[in-house]
């Protein structure tokens, strides 16, 4: 019987781990399309933040991030467009209902380009395309949003990937996202993780890359970010909290955010499409 290799810190900036989840159990849900290994998660939390520290993933998909907090002890906020479990708050990730500054590391693994279908909402960014179809100007409102929650010294992570559509241009997302973040942020570092799924296994794909001369997406980026300490913080009132524990009375927006569509029927888990001629 195959047993995953324990834990451990990675001290390189080359990630490997054999298995989508650590331990005996899971995280997150074994047949989500696009899901974070958890192992990446575990690593960034061990290393930026401490028990008790708020951690918010603003696009929880089917909550990995909420399952390795509770692993570590730390206080795991989800929000997505399509909610796959009840702790998981409904939100856009531009229109967060948290507090200014408010936040300890926030993980995010953001749709790349148009890869998978996810909610179909119309809200969601994984339907814009990155070859000029809105997604950037997208993306630059999440990371709008991130800076507003995100603690002055506080860090965060952004897991993405680059995108590559047969007979369509390649699109470097990861230095795209990378640039635009780094007028906010101090990098920290840059990582890549090798990517462990069933495509890179067939053997098809591999002879379709060979006579198509084009590449198979063998890697992540990890980009690691930290908010300046004296970065002064623009306080903006919001409606509601989502922070537990918290007493705040409730405070009217400035600007209340567009209101969301209603949600769409969910799609059993794992079965999110993916689109044509894509190639991963």
């Amino acid at each position: 019987m195959y047993k995953k290799p324990p834990l451990e810190l990675q001290t390189s900036t080359l990630w490997e781990y054999p298995s989508q989840h650590y331990g005996e159990g899971m995280q997150g849900s074994k047949g989500y399309k696009g899901a974070t290994p958890s192992y990446v998660i575990w690593n960034l939390l061990k290393r930026y933040t401490k028990k008790g520290a708020v951690v918010v993933d603003p696009m929880c998909g089917s909550g990995t991030t909420l399952d390795v907090c509770k692993d570590l002890e730390r206080r795991g906020l989800g929000f997505d467009l399509q909610p796959q479990r009840p702790e998981i708050t409904r939100a856009d990730a531009r229109h967060l209902p948290l507090e200014d500054a408010s936040v300890d590391f926030l993980f995010v693994d953001p749709p790349y380009s148009t890869h998978l279908k996810y909610s179909g909402a119309p809200e969601c960014i994984g339907e814009l395309d990155a070859d000029g179809g809105g997604y950037y100007e997208a993306m630059d409102e999440v990371i709008a949003e991130i800076d507003r929650i995100l603690k002055p010294g506080s860090y965060m992570g952004l897991y993405v990937s680059d995108s590559w559509r047969q007979d369509q241009p390649f699109c470097a997302i990861g230095f795209e996202l990378f640039s635009r973040m780094s007028k906010r942020w101090t990098p920290i570092d840059i990582v890549a993780v090798v990517r462990h799924n069933k495509t890179m296994k067939k053997g098809h794909w591999h002879r379709s890359a060979e006579a198509g001369n084009y590449f198979l997406r063998g890697f992540n980026y990890l980009f690691i970010m930290q908010k300046p300490s004296g970065k002064a913080v623009a306080k903006t009132p919001r409606a509601e909290s989502a922070l537990p524990g918290t007493e705040a009375p409730v405070q009217k927006p400035r600007r209340r955010p567009p209101p969301l569509s209603p949600p769409p029927p969910k799609l059993p888990r794992g079965k999110q499409l993916k689109k044509k001629k894509h190639r991963i």
